[in-house]
């Protein structure tokens, strides 16, 4: 079992409000570069979607099951079919969104005993608790020519060093996408 973060990211890290739904003053930048640069396996996921389970937080979770169901390309019916972890602690019913089940318990606990591959996909608090646990394995990052200035970003000030190898990095359209697992 491994554990990947993918992210859209700017130049400078920021990693909050990509499509522009969160309503910030700079959101909206990944969906700037044009729909190419944001559909379809970007991450390069292949098998993982088949084999492996999506982990969300609430947020992110309520953000895709308002689109994701409503889309019918191969893609999105890879998305639609994956096993779907929630990490939350309001929501109740995950009906919205085929295959999707709430997280009962610790979140670190349930990344630990999960037989599968992980795949996070946003949902930046969940990331940073399992940064926090030293659970994740991979980040696959999606980077836009674009610098906010002003954000969440992936890897917090003040946090803890992260010593990361390049396993790859190739152009996405405007974007380039960059893997990065943990250093030996």
């Amino acid at each position: 079992m491994s554990v990947t973060v993918i992210e859209f990211i700017t130049l400078d890290g920021i990693v909050t409000d990509p499509d522009g739904r969160g309503g910030t003053p700079g959101g909206g930048w990944a969906f700037r570069h044009g729909p190419e640069t944001v559909a379809g396996d970007k991450f390069r996921l292949g098998a993982t979607l088949d084999d492996g389970v999506l982990l969300l937080g609430r947020t992110t979770w309520r953000l895709f099951s308002r689109l994701w169901p409503q889309r019918d390309d191969p893609f999105s019916a890879r998305m639609n079919a994956v096993p779907k972890l929630v990490a939350s602690r309001t929501l109740t019913d995950p009906s919205a969104w085929a295959n999707s089940q709430v997280i009962d318990g610790d979140l670190g606990d349930a990344v630990r005993n999960e037989k599968r591959d992980v795949v996070v996909a946003g949902s930046l608090s969940v990331v940073r608790a399992l940064m926090a646990a030293d659970l994740i394995d991979e980040y696959r990052l999606l980077t836009f020519p674009t610098v906010l200035g002003a954000g969440e970003h992936l890897f917090p000030a003040g946090g803890e060093p992260v010593h990361l190898e390049c396993l790859s990095a190739e152009q996405a359209g405007a974007a380039v996408l960059t893997r990065y697992a943990r250093a030996a």
